[in-house]
C-alpha cells in the first residue's frame, strides 16, 4: 500500500512540476503568447471592427469560434464590450466617456481600467442604448453570458496541461486585455503618440506597426475612420489585424463593407467646381493631413532661413509642433509661443489663416452649395497668388480632386 501512495505522491508531484504535456519552458511561453495573440485577434476583428463598428461580415466558421474564445480567454459578453465600445465613440472625450484619460487621468485609466469596465458593464441604459444587433442566439444567453464559466474553464485546462504553472499563465491571460486594450490603448491611445489626422479628439497612433495589440495601435486611424476595417492608411504603418481579415476575406470567411477613402485625383481643373468641393469635404481629413504636409515644409524653409542667417529660431521651433493642429486642440500654454511665431513669420501666419477658412468649408451648415464652391474658388484664386510655393502647389493639386 506504501508503494502505491508513493507512486501516487510522484506522479501527483510530476503533473504539479510539468503537467500532462510536460513541455520546456520556451514551449510554455509559445503557448502563452500564442493564446494570448488569438485573444488580441479576436477582440480587435469580432468585438471591435465586426461588431461594434460593422465594418466587415464575418462567417459563421470565424463567428463562433471568436466568441467561444472570448468566452474562454476573457468571459467578457460580447453586448457588454460593444455597447461601451460605441459610448466611447458617442460622447468621446466627455464626462460620459467609459473610459477618457482626459477625463478621468492616465493613471487612472491605466491602473483601472477593467474596473471602469466592469463598472459601466452594470449601466442598463448603455446596454439598451449601445448595445444592439449584437448576438442573441441559445448559445449566447445560456452560456457566453456567464463570464466566469469560461476563465473558470481555461483555468483548469492550464493546470491540467501544464501544472502549477499553468496557474501563472492563466493570469498572464487574464490580465492581457485589460492591460493592453483598456489600459494602453484607451489610455495612452488618447494621451500619447504620433496623429496622422486632426480627428475631434485626442486619439493617436502609439506605433506605425499594429502587431502587439493586432492594429489596435493605431488608434488615431481609427478614430478618423472609425466605420473602416483597416487600421493602417500610411505606406509604413502595419496592421496585423487587417492582414488576418484580408486571409479571412480569400476564402470566403469574411466580407469588407468598409475601407479608408481615398482622395481621388485626376486632371487639373481650370476652376474647382462642386465636384472639387464634394470630394474635399468627402476627405477633409486627408486633404488637411496633406495641408499640414505643406505647412511642415513652409516651417523647414522658414527655419533653414534663419539658420543662414543667424538669427533666433527658438520661438518658432517652440511652437512648430502646434502649427498643423487645430485652435481648440493647442493647450492653454502654448497659445503664446504659437501667437509670437506666427507675428514673427507672415507666411506662416497666412497659411494657418487660410488653413482655418479651408476648414470652414465642411464646419459651416448655413451656406448652399453654390456658395461653399464659390467660397472654394476665391480661396484657390487667393492661394496661388499667395507667392508661397506650398500653398500655390497645394492649391492647384486641390483643383485635381474629384469625387
Amino acid at each position: 500500500m506504501s508503494l502505491d501512495l508513493g507512486w501516487v505522491w510522484n506522479a501527483v508531484v510530476d503533473w504539479l512540476a510539468h503537467g500532462l504535456w510536460q513541455l520546456s519552458w520556451w514551449q510554455l511561453l509559445l503557448y502563452t503568447l500564442a493564446t494570448t495573440h488569438i485573444t488580441i485577434a479576436a477582440v480587435t476583428i469580432f468585438l471591435h471592427r465586426c461588431q461594434a463598428h460593422r465594418s466587415l461580415d464575418l462567417g459563421p466558421i470565424p463567428s463562433h469560434f471568436f466568441r467561444f474564445w472570448l468566452w474562454l480567454g476573457t468571459g467578457m459578453v460580447t453586448k457588454e464590450w460593444v455597447a461601451i465600445h460605441r459610448k466611447h465613440h458617442a460622447k468621446c472625450e466627455t464626462e460620459d466617456d467609459p473610459h477618457s484619460p482626459q477625463t478621468r487621468g492616465l493613471g487612472k485609466v491605466m491602473r483601472e481600467g477593467a474596473e471602469l469596465y466592469r463598472s459601466e458593464a452594470q449601466n442598463a441604459e448603455t446596454l439598451k442604448k449601445f448595445g444592439h444587433g449584437t448576438p442573441d442566439d441559445w448559445m449566447e444567453r445560456h452560456v457566453y453570458r456567464h463570464s466566469v464559466l469560461g476563465p473558470s474553464l481555461m483555468l483548469i485546462i492550464n493546470v491540467l496541461l501544464f501544472g502549477a504553472i499553468g496557474l501563472s499563465i492563466w493570469a498572464v491571460q487574464m490580465v492581457w486585455i485589460p492591460f493592453w486594450a483598456a489600459g494602453v490603448v484607451n489610455g495612452v491611445g488618447h494621451f500619447w503618440g504620433y496623429r496622422n489626422y486632426e480627428a475631434v479628439d485626442a486619439s493617436t497612433n502609439l506605433v506605425p506597426w499594429g502587431i502587439i495589440i493586432g492594429g489596435e495601435e493605431l488608434h488615431n486611424n481609427h478614430h478618423t475612420f472609425p466605420t473602416s476595417a483597416k487600421f493602417s492608411v500610411k505606406r509604413y504603418e502595419f496592421d496585423i489585424g487587417w492582414l488576418y481579415i484580408s486571409a479571412m476575406q480569400a476564402i470566403g470567411w469574411a466580407k469588407v463593407k468598409k475601407t479608408p477613402p481615398r482622395l481621388r485625383t485626376g486632371a487639373v481643373k481650370p476652376v474647382a467646381d462642386e465636384m472639387t468641393l464634394e470630394a474635399i469635404i468627402a476627405n477633409r481629413y486627408e486633404v488637411m493631413a496633406r495641408y499640414a504636409r505643406g505647412v511642415r515644409f513652409a516651417v523647414q524653409q522658414e527655419l533653414d532661413g534663419l539658420k543662414q542667417r543667424k538669427a533666433d529660431m527658438s520661438a518658432l521651433k517652440s511652437a512648430q509642433r502646434w502649427l498643423h493642429r487645430d485652435a481648440e486642440k493647442v493647450p492653454a500654454n502654448a497659445m503664446g509661443q504659437l501667437a509670437q511665431a506666427r507675428a514673427a513669420h507672415p507666411v506662416i501666419d497666412q497659411m494657418l489663416v487660410m488653413r482655418e477658412e479651408l476648414r470652414q468649408l465642411w464646419l459651416n451648415t448655413t451656406l448652399t452649395r453654390e456658395q461653399l464652391t464659390s467660397q472654394l474658388q476665391a480661396w484657390c484664386q487667393r492661394a496661388e497668388a499667395s507667392g508661397i510655393a506650398a500653398l500655390k502647389d497645394f492649391s492647384v493639386k486641390l483643383r485635381a480632386a474629384h469625387a
